[in-house]
């Protein structure tokens, strides 16, 4: 799972209106002001954001989140939809026309999502500002002494953040735009970590422990001194403000159901989660849910065909009941886990040139998953290197609860999380010199999400799950995400409870009961999301299919690809125009 940091904020990046084009420009003069104007405004809007992409104009400063702020930007917004909508489209050559569809799609998310009122529930059980706060000391430039007092300014600014955070879910609850409450039970976990009496346990003084050689010997103390001051007064009494509004107001008043459809427009809303998360305005929730169906009964065929090849003469469930709890498919230690997963990391590295004709320059680590959320979260998620290339990418692993974290699926789970899955696609993507700077970091969830499964079956491609028990493994993973697309809708749209959705995941995956049950509280708390994965990766299977069958023997997979990952994350109908365009491109040129 591709895992954006700031993910609530997401499509609220949009911007103050500055003055109206030229009558006089031409038509492509008029989208690229356009452009630049909406970019320029988001890093202004959000200097989070402008940090990550490596913008460092306001590395001192936190986000502004009050209702009124919301307002401000959806009327923004909206101002910038009636202009871009006035851009004559008929006279845009391609790559324009593409930036124009894909502009227009992220600001009418805008107002969709203001519409729909989800920022007043800028929290769930995996995700949201105080999560996501702590892990800022990985994702700033922490070099100069400069750096060093930015960050201790946003300490300063969290307890501000904190309680602008605080007052949207009170108008949330006041509203009923809440999370439910079953999926919220034991979330302060995450917040009470972060109390501590002594300033220096605390993680986000971390940086702080052994300052750099960068910065001067006689600037340590002070920064020192003023980074425990910052934590003592204003981290962990903005944590526990937070503790006690969830403790006594937040989750008592939680709501009982977990449909989507049952928040107020709950209907039409998850009808514009599917459309969102799969970029197929056109798609409902219950042509997902019977595709769903049919891809897990297609998988399931194809599962029992290698549960055979294994010599196991049970049922499908008895095996994978068996696979749960065989201890030789388990790491002993947290170490044994990371040290498997490093090996598969560097084995996928030598082979991707047989896939890619480019790489991205910027490297990946591996980490495992911070302890303070790893209970919460499932088995692995990637962080994106920075905009600016001065931070590798991360393939982050959940070490906890060993026992859940099964050996067999590890190849597929790092082709998915690092390469040819997030990192290469993503990597790529942040050095693309041909795209507007709004396209360059867009996400599209479809594209983003479907490639990385995509990218787990190109493994069978350069010797990848050779012993059954990791195809296996592979065939669960893929199941997995078709059994997202019966689940999701199952809860969100046609009644389904969460034990529902539990019981079908277990009879139809090989995934542990507690990767189950975090998976089912994440669709619970994100709706739509999960759908993106298999809608994106059965596309991109068919364009390829496609190409193979009109190109026959001139058919190049390094090719293919390239078109795939040339423009960035795209729309899939962006994505069909270009793979269209490149199979008659290659026709010509085999004529």
């Amino acid at each position: 799972m591709f895992a954006p940091r700031l993910c609530h904020l997401g499509v609220f990046f949009v911007m103050m209106l500055s003055a109206n084009v030229s009558l006089g420009d031409d038509p492509a003069t008029q989208l690229q002001t356009l452009i630049d104007e909406v970019w320029n405004d988001r890093l202004e809007e959000s200097p989070m954001m402008a940090t990550y992409v490596g913008d460092h104009r306001a590395n001192d400063r936190l986000d502004s989140v009050r209702p009124e702020d919301f307002a401000r930007r959806a009327e923004k917004a909206s101002a910038f939809l009636e202009r871009l909508e006035a851009i004559d489209r008929s006279a845009l050559e391609s790559g324009d026309r593409a930036n124009q569809l894909m502009l227009r799609r992220e600001l009418k998310e805008s107002l969709a999502e203001y519409r729909f009122k989800s920022y007043l529930m800028p929290i769930n059980n995996r995700s949201g500002f105080h999560i996501e706060f702590p892990d800022m000391r990985n994702l700033i430039p922490l070099e100069t002494t400069k750096d060093f007092e930015n960050y201790i300014a946003r300490l300063e600014d969290f307890s501000r953040y904190t309680d602008e955070n605080i007052a949207l879910m009170r108008e949330g609850i006041r509203l009923g735009y809440t999370m439910p409450a079953i999926i919220m039970e034991g979330s302060q976990e995450s917040v009470s970590a972060h109390v501590v009496s002594d300033p220096t346990q605390s993680l986000m003084y971390e940086p702080f422990a052994e300052l750099p050689s960068t910065v001067p010997a006689s600037e340590h103390e002070r920064l020192q001194q003023a980074a425990k001051q910052a934590i003592a007064t204003s981290i962990v009494p903005a944590y526990k403000r937070l503790l006690e509004f969830m403790n006594t107001e937040y989750l008592p008043n939680c709501r009982e159901n977990i449909a989507a459809r049952m928040l107020p427009d709950g209907a039409e809303y998850y009808r514009y989660c599917v459309g969102k998360f799969t970029t197929l305005d056109e798609l409902t929730p219950e042509q997902v849910h019977a595709q769903g169906l049919a891809e897990v009964a297609r998988i399931r065929k194809e599962m029992e065909a290698v549960v055979r090849q294994t010599g196991f003469e049970g049922s499908l469930a008895e095996f994978i009941e068996h696979l749960r709890n065989e201890p030789k498919f388990y790491a002993e230690t947290p170490k044994e886990l990371l040290k498997e997963c490093g090996l598969v990391c560097k084995r996928i590295d030598g082979e991707l040139p047989k896939l890619f004709s480019r790489l991205p320059r910027t490297p990946y680590g591996l980490k495992p998953i911070p302890d303070y959320i790893a209970p919460k979260t499932t088995a692995a998620y990637y962080q994106p290197l920075a905009g600016d290339g001065t931070r590798a990418g991360v393939y982050y692993l959940n070490t906890y609860d060993l026992p859940s974290r099964p050996l067999y699926m590890l190849e597929a789970l790092t082709l998915h999380e690092a390469v040819p899955g997030h990192h290469l696609q993503i990597g790529l993507q942040y050095e693309l010199d041909n795209l507007p700077e709004f396209r360059k970091f867009s996400n599209f969830t479809v594209f983003v999400e479907g490639w990385a499964l995509y990218a787990e079956r190109l493994g069978l491609e350069v010797g990848f799950y050779e012993d059954p028990y990791s195809d296996f493994g592979r065939l669960s993973m893929e199941i997995w995400r078709a059994c997202r697309l019966v689940v999701d809708t199952g809860m969100h749209y046609q009644g389904w409870t969460r034990q529902q959705a539990i019981d079908y995941m277990s009879e139809n995956t090989g995934l542990s009961m507690l990767d189950i049950r975090s998976e089912v509280d994440r669709y619970i708390g994100w709706p739509g999301q999960a759908l993106a994965y298999k809608i994106g990766e059965l596309r991109i299977t068919a364009l390829r299919k496609e190409a193979e069958e009109q190109l026959q023997e001139k058919f190049d997979i390094r090719g293919f690809h390239a078109v795939v990952l040339e423009s960035g994350a795209v729309p899939l109908d962006v994505l069909e125009e270009n793979v269209g365009n490149w199979i008659e491109q290659e026709k010509l040129e085999a004529k």
